[in-house]
């Protein structure tokens, strides 16, 4: 984009495809300013703040609203743009599917590490950063996953990075899910292997990809995908992968503690545990920490120790972080009534919302999308929930396709039956205002059987 924005919306050229004319801040996104005529790389700079000038106050500021406290089903926001803070919203917003976060064992736990090892690992992993907590960690894991090891990550983010780059090289062939997330596209560009991309759980697309090409092969996939909450098609994937010499890894992100009968996963769920080549996982999520590892061989660990660059040259995991992670995974396996209630929770509030005509897609997890598929209202509806008593995020492209904006619900074992009701009232109530959701909602108690 050479122009300005001012100039083009000045000209009166954008409207929707209702035919509204659309304001500045809904004109453009941040692809518009990807790339800029001339030689400075500040030219940018300018048409983009003229655009973040009227964007920001129109609905982008609903990102990263500061949180008053700890991530529970209720929460007080903070609004960036009045300045009010809104208590007691529904949260369906944060992760922390299992409400493990906040549990005094955990806070327990971080407060010893603080005393023992002070904030942080001061140091690289493989120099003076790894302290015994994370060796405690890394084989708690290990047993957990019933892999043989486990390499622990700063962020989950750079555990996609550094694994992919770390094993793949210029000449292989990386095929992922289209809806793959961006650390494993960035894992993909950083490693220079030749990259493409099989349509969302399409096997057959998957083949054709396969088929073309000799040499190394990695197939990439999420167990549950993190924006529409469908799971992979993991049978037929692993078959068809080994048809064809390609060795598999999934990002358990969002299923690891979730799904299977112990809750290792996908994997798990299938009975394909051992197919599997390598299982990526987060702490964020389930477990509501920071931070992720990969699980595998000895082989692979060794090897990945000196190659998985986003690792080698971090610095380690917090251990205040690390000995929360790992009270959080104990009280996981001592509690196995916390994954049964947030599964009563998910059951639940599928069947409402489809009850009362929300487009969800095809969700099966606890990740529901809330699919309003209008662009440019996107941010007004969430304005509108939060308004009443509701804390969603708004989620438009490019983090999803152009005309399938939505919010991201996340469902947590603490939300109590009456919660999760009157966030269907709520939710149905400002879409049907919307014209999003059509269809009146007289009961809920008849979703419960």
């Amino acid at each position: 984009m050479t122009d300005s924005p001012k100039s083009d919306a000045q000209q009166g050229m954008f409207t929707d495809e209702n035919g509204r004319q659309l304001p500045l801040a809904m004109q453009y996104d941040y692809t518009n300013f990807y790339f800029g005529a001339g030689d400075d790389p500040f030219a940018m700079l300018e048409p983009f703040a003229e655009w973040w000038a009227e964007s920001k106050p129109a609905g982008y500021y609903l990102y990263g609203l500061p949180l008053q406290g700890e991530p529970r089903t209720r929460v007080d926001v903070r609004d960036t743009k009045t300045g009010e803070i809104h208590r007691g919203l529904l949260n369906f917003a944060s992760y922390n599917y299992l409400g493990l976060s906040y549990r005094p064992e955990v806070k327990e736990a971080v407060i010893e590490a603080v005393h023992r090892y002070g904030n942080g690992a001061s140091g690289s992993p493989i120099l003076s950063g790894s302290l015994e907590v994370h060796h405690q960690l890394a084989d708690a894991l290990a047993r957990f996953k019933q892999k043989e090891a486990v390499l622990l990550f700063p962020t989950g983010y750079s555990v996609n990075l550094g694994v992919i780059a770390g094993l793949m090289r210029s000449g292989d062939l990386i095929v992922a899910d289209q809806y793959a997330h961006a650390s494993i596209v960035d894992g993909m560009i950083l490693s220079k292997a030749t990259s493409r991309f099989f349509r969302h759980n399409n096997v057959d697309d998957l083949e054709r990809k396969l088929k073309r090409y000799e040499g190394k092969k990695l197939v990439i996939v999420e167990g549950v995908y993190s924006m529409d909450g469908d799971i992979a098609r993991l049978p037929e994937i692993v078959e068809v992968s080994r048809r064809y010499g390609a060795r598999v890894m999934i990002d358990e992100a969002h299923s690891t503690f979730i799904y299977g009968e112990h809750g290792r996963g996908v994997a798990e769920h299938f009975g394909l545990e051992d197919e599997v080549d390598i299982s990526i996982g987060t702490f964020s999520k389930s477990l509501g920490g920071q931070g992720g590892y990969v699980a595998g061989s000895q082989k692979l660990i060794d090897y990945l120790r000196g190659f998985a660059r986003s690792r080698f040259f971090s610095c380690g995991l917090s251990p205040v972080v690390a000995a929360g992670i790992l009270k959080a995974l104990e009280i996981f396996e001592a509690e196995p009534e916390l994954r049964r209630r947030l599964w009563d929770n998910v059951h639940f509030m599928q069947r409402a919302l489809r009850a009362a005509g929300v487009p969800v897609g095809e969700s099966e997890s606890q990740v529901i999308p809330i699919i309003v598929a209008d662009d440019a209202r996107v941010f007004e509806i969430g304005e509108a929930l939060m308004r009443e008593g509701v804390y969603l995020n708004p989620v438009k492209y490019p983090a999803v396709p152009k005309h399938r904006s939505r919010f991201r619900m996340s469902i947590s074992a603490m939300h109590t039956r009456e919660e999760l009701e009157e966030g269907v009232r709520i939710i149905t109530s400002v879409l049907e205002r919307y014209g999003i959701c059509p269809q009146k909602q007289d009961t809920i108690t008849s979703t419960t059987g």
